[in-house]
């Protein structure tokens, strides 16, 4: 049995790589969430702003599951 350690290591790679920047994306839009919630209660205008950053962080989140989701179901192919 033969084990090709450099394309394990590319995948453990690219699994974490990608993992945290899930998650720092994921932490961006809770942040603009927080900025929405503060602005909203100050009664500041930019509100808007962090409503619009919270979504398209979200968004983004949402399209890495679902293409993580094709890639693993083979019926979608």
């Amino acid at each position: 049995m033969h084990l090709d350690w450099t394309a394990l290591g590319e995948v453990a790679a690219v699994s974490t790589g990608v993992t945290v920047g899930v998650v720092v994306v994921f932490a961006l839009g809770v942040l603009g969430l927080a900025r929405f919630e503060e602005a909203r209660t100050d009664g500041g205008g930019a509100h808007a702003l962090g409503l619009a950053q919270a979504a398209l962080c979200f968004v983004a989140c949402a399209a890495v599951v679902a293409y993580g989701i094709y890639l693993i179901v083979p019926q979608f192919h």
